[in-house]
């Protein structure tokens, strides 16, 4: 049976796909969760005691400062250890450091309760890092090319899951200790489940062993093969070139790929996403909702994230990257627009509807991120870079998106104290920008494999001339990972995944 009939057939191979994907999804469910809880974390009262009351530029420095650490983490940490290690290996190492900062933080006290919590977050921010990269990595080598889209948002729909379970309103009875602590079951769970998965950078015999594992009964054997040959065959003439990873920034080719990865993170939290995601239930309580149905609506947006990021799951690789990515950033901008005029229209909650509607274009507004930027600047990034490249290109770009956010979690509670719903427009105008930005500079990637971007990107001419001077059939040698120093100090592991 061929591969096309056997995609009517919902295979061995298909199901172990999307159950290997969700489970990969619960290291972003922590990820989520660790953002959601620390918006009812700030106002809880037990919290603001512990921490001697934090003004704004306090609570903005601990919301920032997580993201200092994931910067640190993708600079200099997250694609080390993607190459040399694994992604398993990586996403374990990432989630036992994210655990060790959580501790930190529940057991912030006493007069360095602020330092403690400080502390925590950064190297909370340092695991997520690695989290957050080697995960779409790893779904984005083992699905096929045309259902790509489909297996890495599953990484977002984990995000969100978990963001919106820790928005669920605690109550005072549950300390804010135990919130922050409950993020250790999914940890436990991830790390004991990682080991019996199969690596993607591996020898010839464990990438084909990989690859039959996530493509049987759906593709024939000489599918199979071909996929590895592709695979060998690329990393064999990337080898072959002579570049090495800093050629991401002297390569054109390999540099036009990594500066719009790094902005589409960038602009993915620079939309104020990072603002509604730490922030939500101070906004609600401002649109005149108590403490506990401020919650209670965060963890309605964070669910409605939910349903809107399956559906995005569904159509982003039938109607492309570009669409969902533009469309998104129009309605977002289009919410932002309603809650800073309203507000200025009818100050002091004098107009009871005018609040209610800026509370369902808040919901929007989370339509719009769940359908564009969340899921898809993952997606786009995590599939432009060449096999030997992959993880740190991701890394890098991924450090913008930590920028971004560094930058909102500062100024959202400054200007929101400073010059109220005014700093909606601020947004909403970085939202309009984003528009003919991604429709103008970025190319459609869905339906390519991974090894044929270079039609979209260009092709290096060291890559180019070391095509023309290897042989038809690559060599029968993979190597798991180069000797520290090498020419090649990237990944020269296959990937298992076109």
């Amino acid at each position: 049976m061929t591969g096309k009939k056997n995609a009517m057939i919902i295979s061995k191979a298909a199901w172990r796909l999307h159950l290997f994907c969700l489970f990969l999804a619960l290291g972003s469910f922590d990820w989520g969760y660790n953002v959601g809880v620390l918006a009812s974390v700030l106002v809880h009262p037990g919290f603001k005691e512990a921490l001697h009351n934090p003004d704004a530029s306090r609570t903005g420095l601990i919301t920032a400062i997580y993201y200092l650490g994931t910067w640190l983490s993708y600079v200099f940490l997250a694609h080390e250890l993607a190459d040399r290690f694994g992604r398993r290996h990586a996403a374990m190492t990432g989630m036992s450091v994210t655990c060790l900062g959580q501790v930190l933080q529940t057991s912030a006290s006493g007069s360095g309760a602020f330092a403690m919590m400080v502390a925590g977050r950064i190297i909370s921010g340092l695991g997520t890092g690695v989290i957050s990269t080697s995960v779409p990595l790893y779904q984005s080598e083992i699905a096929p090319a045309k259902q790509r889209g489909r297996f890495v948002v599953m990484n977002h729909i984990g995000f969100v899951v978990g963001l919106a379970v820790g928005f669920c309103p605690h109550g005072q009875s549950v300390g804010w200790r135990v919130s922050i602590a409950v993020s250790f079951i999914p940890a436990s769970v991830f790390l004991i489940g990682l080991p019996f998965m199969h690596e993607t950078t591996a020898g010839n015999d464990a990438a084909l062993e990989t690859l039959e594992f996530y493509r049987q009964g759906r593709f024939s054997a000489d599918e199979i093969h071909e996929e590895l040959a592709d695979i060998e065959r690329s990393v064999a003439v990337f080898r072959a070139s002579g570049l090495t990873w800093t050629s991401l920034f002297t390569d054109a080719s390999l540099f036009a790929r990594l500066w719009r990865s790094a902005l589409l993170q960038f602009m993915a939290q620079m939309c104020g996403a990072t603002a509604m995601k730490y922030y939500l239930p101070v906004l609600f309580k401002a649109l005149g909702l108590g403490a506990r149905l401020a919650l209670l609506a965060g963890g309605i947006e964070s669910t409605l994230k939910i349903g809107c990021t399956v559906v995005e799951m569904l159509i982003i690789d039938r109607v492309g990257r570009k669409l969902t990515l533009a469309v998104g950033a129009a309605v977002m901008a289009f919410a932002m627009l309603i809650n800073g005029a309203l507000p200025l229209a009818y100050p002091d909650n004098a107009n009871r509807v005018s609040d209610y509607v800026c509370i369902v274009f808040i919901f929007i507004y989370s339509f719009g991120y769940s359908m564009g930027f969340g899921p898809a600047a993952w997606v786009y990034g995590s599939e432009i870079f060449p096999t030997a490249v992959r993880a740190r290109g991701l890394s890098f770009a991924a450090s913008g998106g930590a920028i971004g956010s560094i930058v909102v979690a500062q100024v959202w509670p400054v200007g929101i104290a400073t010059i109220g719903s005014r700093i909606y427009f601020f947004f909403m105008a970085i939202n309009l920008i984003c528009v003919p930005i991604i429709y103008l500079l970025y190319p459609e990637t869905k339906g390519l494999a991974l090894e044929n971007m270079d039609i979209l990107f260009g092709v290096s001419p060291s890559v180019s001339a070391a095509r023309l001077a290897s042989p038809e059939e690559p060599d029968d040698t993979i190597v798991l990972a180069p000797k520290v120093g090498s020419r090649t100090d990237v990944e020269a592991g296959s990937r298992t995944g076109t």
